[in-house]
């Protein structure tokens, strides 16, 4: 399982990096790919349990969200408006829904959900020092995340969150905040990133990270699936690997943008 799930990574880390580095259409063609196939994945996921969404308006919903990212002139409000009363008198024509109010829902929550997540994941790089705050997010995250697996599958005793994270554990949290941290200190050293928003971010994410693998978890639960799909073999689906990187860049983008403005965190501690 752990050779199966080193490949992948080798794999697809030579493709992040490449994106992350080159930024402008590059990288946010990039994000609009992933976003969609994890759009895909939401939509085979909530078939399988039962629900009748309608694909096309949740990656339409992605796709806008993306856009308005990259082009801040687009018309976002005229065109959700659009989306959102075409998927709903869609539905009305659906005959065979069993429950037409909660597959509108899920269609709409399914494109905000990973559509807004992304958006900002996209936004991030175009900032000021856009190239480090996007690396803070995907090193503290997937430093989270490799230490939590490491640690929680090796200690793991105390069961964090049973009821919708089984194999969670209060010993694979602390692995995480130590991964989230390694990646902290790594964008300080190589991106000139304040050490103090670095370190202060690197203590928040692992939380962040938690609740948005355990969002997804839920999801899964519910419709009675393990993984979103098999894309990534070892990993599950590109749903998996983006469900943390979801919540974790919105945090980080505001906190860019609010840290410049308002200096949440005081000169007097901005060691960098």
């Amino acid at each position: 399982m752990l050779q199966t799930r080193v490949i992948s990574a080798l794999v697809a880390i030579p493709i992040v990096v490449a994106g992350v580095f080159a930024g402008g259409l590059w990288f946010w063609g990039g994000v609009l790919l992933v976003a969609l196939l994890a759009g895909w994945e939401y939509g085979r996921m909530m078939k399988a349990g039962g629900y009748n969404t309608t694909p096309f308006f949740t990656l339409a919903l992605i796709a806008l969200l993306l856009l308005n990212s990259y082009r801040s002139d687009f018309s976002l409000n005229c065109i959700l408006t659009v989306i959102l009363l075409a998927s709903l008198t869609w539905q009305l024509f659906q005959a065979k829904s069993a429950s037409p109010t909660a597959d509108w829902a899920l269609t709409v929550v399914g494109g905000l959900y990973i559509g807004w997540g992304m958006a900002h994941l996209a936004g991030l790089r175009q900032l000021a020092s856009g190239l480090g705050w996007v690396w803070l997010v995907l090193l503290c995250t997937w430093g989270a995340d490799t230490f939590a697996y490491l640690v929680g599958s090796r200690w793991g005793r105390h069961k964090l969150w049973p009821r919708l994270s089984p194999k969670k554990s209060w010993e694979g949290l602390a692995g995480s905040v130590f991964g989230s941290l390694l990646g902290a200190v790594g964008v300080a050293v190589l991106f000139n990133l304040s050490w103090a928003s670095c370190l202060f971010l690197g203590l928040i994410i692992p939380i962040v990270d938690l609740f948005g693998d355990v969002s997804i978890s839920m999801m899964k639960r519910d419709v009675g699936v393990k993984d979103s799909s098999n894309l990534f073999p070892g990993h599950g689906g590109f749903l998996d690997r983006i469900d943390s990187l979801l919540f974790v860049s919105i945090v980080v983008y505001y906190y860019a943008v609010w840290n410049g403005v308002l200096g949440i965190i005081p000169n007097l501690f901005r060691w960098g």
